[in-house]
């Protein structure tokens, strides 16, 4: 088993209701791994750091606690997905500025940003990936493994939202 860090982010099925009266839920459902934020009303974060054998296994398990405590919870986002360059700059151990240097300096192969603009973001696997292979990073293997299954959650999510499309049954469990 490997210990995966990554965070949920939940919207309530009601705005009004008070996060906090699901805390003791959260613990008696599994959630006892995880740090449970409720400061947002209407909302509900929890960044976990659960066991398991895949990254993939450790945020399915996370979410379908989460959903047995709180059945009318709806999966927002999951994160380490969506990363500005400060962000991967931290990761990685470098300046801001020069984690810019590098993106600028690799324009024809440097990943696609999901949104580009002054606040440009992009996926945090898709960004490791590219310093592991052509920069010769070393990249932790459980981030990088943990942010391909939150990019894979969260376009999925956002594909069921757009769309309507029928998911795969064992991704549409999630979000039910």
């Amino acid at each position: 088993m490997i210990e995966y860090e990554f965070k949920l982010t939940f919207s309530l099925d009601h705005p009004g209701q008070d996060p906090g009266a699901f805390v003791d839920a959260l613990g008696e459902a599994g959630c006892n791994d995880a740090l449970v934020g409720i400061g947002r009303p209407g909302s509900i974060s929890l960044e976990f750091a659960r066991a398991a054998r895949s990254a993939s296994q450790a945020v399915a398990s996370a979410i379908r606690d989460v959903r047995n405590a709180i059945p009318g919870a709806m999966l927002v986002e999951a994160a380490p997905d969506f990363v500005g360059l400060t962000d991967v700059a931290d990761i990685i151990g470098v300046s801001r500025q020069q984690m810019r240097k590098v993106m600028l300096g690799h324009p024809a192969d440097f990943p696609e940003p999901v949104h580009a603009g002054s606040g440009s973001i992009w996926h945090l696997s898709s960004v490791l990936v590219w310093l592991r292979d052509r920069q010769a990073r070393a990249i932790d293997p459980r981030l990088l493994e943990v942010a391909k299954a939150t990019m894979a959650l969260n376009i999925a999510n956002e594909t069921r939202k757009l769309s309507g499309a029928t998911l795969p049954p064992r991704l549409a469990a999630l979000f039910r």
